[in-house]
């Protein structure tokens, strides 16, 4: 069975400070796979982790891993504003957007932003926008069809909106140097949430391949590549993680035979991590509000789709533990609901756990990463409070629960 990070003793003393339903997050986690993630790149000299601010968009987590010696990938202006809200700025921070507004653009090169564009009409729509290119690019890569490997991982980049076609990036990156461009950089993203030790070998040799294509076609200096996300995490129990070191082990042996034999053994390594940076250092903290039986057994929390999207939205496995009850017979099935006026919002359907009783607390494992950040204001719920388990256990407020006010405040009335 999976463990919470927090007994049930201190869970109880935090939640008589802060009413559930709250996000809870594990500092000494996160730092301490932060730095996992560094050892098993720390064989290249120019590795940066630019952590996927979307999957959990909190400054004072951001300021963490800053401490850490990771940067931020941002996709939006609100994104960015919070990178320098946390400190990060010039090239600690990468800009990674589609259909981007031109204020957006406009923002990212004030701040001196890696730019990383998502399509060959945006070298003009930059350039219009801003008044001129940065000396550094980044471009986009789709290579379509399907990706797949040894039928463990399968993706279809063909059906995806993002990228440059190969064709695209060596035009683009022509287009880049006749403006004065002089450094590139490379990036795919063609699997997500994968526990497969493969994937990113498997990216990382195509994408040292076709760094060493265009080099070969164009001249162009290619500074970094970008693994970008798509390690995931393992929801289930009985799921394996996948082995950071074992990747960058893959990854560098992918970088020995491909880039190193073709003069390119400075390009530096960059990935843009955000469930597998944060993903199993959070869990959504609720407590049990109803019991009912009708057809089925119904449990009904505090907390609903509208803190945690994803079962709803993705039929998603989020584990739960019935805390003070982890080595009880998991022999009741149950439906674990919110109390959203839609029939989706289900943390968990037919689910065997312990017999659960009103007031119980329960912890929904792995929200650390897409779990605050998708929430919404659906049936006039409100967003709850973002507490940090510090490293001394301590706790902190990062995020206050949303109140009536602000649920009112955008409206003209």
């Amino acid at each position: 069975m999976k463990q919470t990070f927090v007994n049930y003793d201190r869970l109880k003393e935090i939640v008589r400070e802060y009413p559930t339903p709250f996000h809870l997050y594990d500092e000494k986690g996160i730092r301490e796979n932060a730095r996992r993630l560094k050892d098993a790149f720390s064989w290249n000299k120019g590795f940066k982790e630019y952590f996927a601010v979307k999957a959990t968009p909190n400054p004072s987590i951001l300021r963490i891993l800053k401490e850490e010696g990771c940067g931020v990938d941002c996709s939006t202006l609100t994104e960015l504003m919070m990178a320098e809200m946390a400190g990060f700025k010039g090239d600690d921070i990468m800009f990674t957007s589609n259909v981007t507004p031109e204020r957006d653009f406009v923002v990212a090169r004030e701040m001196d932003a890696y730019i990383n564009l998502d399509d060959i009409t945006h070298i003009d729509f930059l350039e219009k926008v801003t008044g001129g290119l940065p000396e550094t690019i980044s471009c986009r890569y789709n290579p379509g069809g399907a990706f797949s490997i040894n039928n463990t991982i399968m993706d279809t980049p063909n059906e995806a909106k993002y990228g440059f076609t190969r064709k695209q990036l060596t035009q683009g990156i022509e287009k880049l140097m006749a403006k004065g461009v002089k450094h590139f950089g490379l990036h795919a993203f063609l699997a997500s949430n994968t526990v497969a030790n493969e994937y990113y070998p498997a990216l990382a040799a195509i994408l040292f391949r076709t760094a060493v294509e265009l080099k070969r076609e164009t001249g162009a200096h290619i500074a970094f590549i970008n693994l970008s996300g798509g390690i995931g995490i393992p929801y289930r129990p009985d799921e394996t993680a996948a082995d950071i070191m074992e990747i960058g082990n893959g990854v560098r042996k992918a970088f020995e035979e491909i880039l190193a034999p073709a003069g390119m053994g400075d390009v530096a390594i960059y990935t843009e991590l955000g469930r597998f940076m944060l993903g199993p250092y959070g869990c959504l903290v609720s407590t049990v509000l109803h019991k009912k039986h009708i057809h089925k057994d119904y449990i009904g929390l505090d907390a609903c789709a509208a803190n945690l999207m994803r079962p709803a939205m993705y039929g998603s496995y989020h584990h739960i533990t019935v805390m003070g009850k982890e080595n009880e017979p998991y022999d009741h099935q149950y439906d674990v609901t919110g109390g959203l006026c839609e029939n989706n919002d289900k943390f968990a359907v037919n689910r065997m756990l312990p017999a659960i009783d009103i007031g119980d607390l329960v912890v929904i494992h792995d929200t650390g990463a897409h779990g605050f950040a998708m929430g919404y204001n659906y049936n006039g719920k409100l967003r709850s409070a973002e507490i940090l388990l510090k490293e001394d256990g301590k706790t902190e407020m990062i995020r206050r629960a949303e109140t009536p006010d602000d649920y009112f405040a955008t409206f003209n009335y």
